[in-house]
């Protein structure tokens, strides 16, 4: 009798691979305000006054200054002109302190967007703790103004987070013409 170690291995798969929580599409994102950093500055960010001035590009990542993190953050870097364009605002997240967040805006964010200090609790809000730490995952959403999630994506990997979220927020922008 030969036995399918197909069963096994999928399931064993599943057991390691990292759990991803997030909140799904049409959730109502939770209100928070944080101490941020523009340009190397630390300023006040709050998502109810941002989401006055359109959609919200939020995205969590672990740490500043890691690989993924970095190539993260110049990717939004580069896009952030045409996610403006758009109406929309981008921010990172982190539970990174505030001086960490000032450096990491200067350089690795190069002066576009916003990073913030991601608390326990906006971390638990956004149901993207990195099991067994207080950091985050890396998930990213895209917040409409009505303050409803409209995308919602979690990987680890770092490619994807800037297409998915700019393809959201011009399907957002199209059907909000007028």
């Amino acid at each position: 009798m030969k036995l399918s170690l197909l069963p096994a291995a999928a399931v064993l798969a599943f057991c390691t691979a990292p759990a991803f929580a997030a909140l799904p599409v049409g959730a109502a994102a939770p209100e928070f305000a944080t101490q941020a950093s523009l340009a190397g500055k630390a300023m006040p960010f709050d998502l109810k006054a941002a989401l006055k001035k359109g959609p919200v590009v939020l995205y969590f990542y672990p740490a500043a200054f890691t690989s993924g993190c970095t190539i993260e953050a110049h990717d939004f870097a580069e896009a952030t002109d045409d996610f403006k364009k758009l109406g929309a605002t981008v921010i990172g997240m982190s539970a990174d302190p505030i001086d960490v967040l000032n450096k990491f805006s200067t350089t690795e964010c190069r002066n576009k967007f916003a990073v913030g200090s991601a608390s326990a609790q906006v971390i638990a809000d956004y149901d993207v703790k990195l099991a067994s730490t207080a950091r985050s995952n890396r998930t990213s959403y895209v917040i409409a103004p009505d303050g409803k999630v409209i995308f919602s994506y979690s990987a680890m990997d770092p490619a994807g987070h800037v297409t998915g979220t700019m393809d959201a927020v011009k399907q957002w922008k199209a059907s909000h013409k007028g």
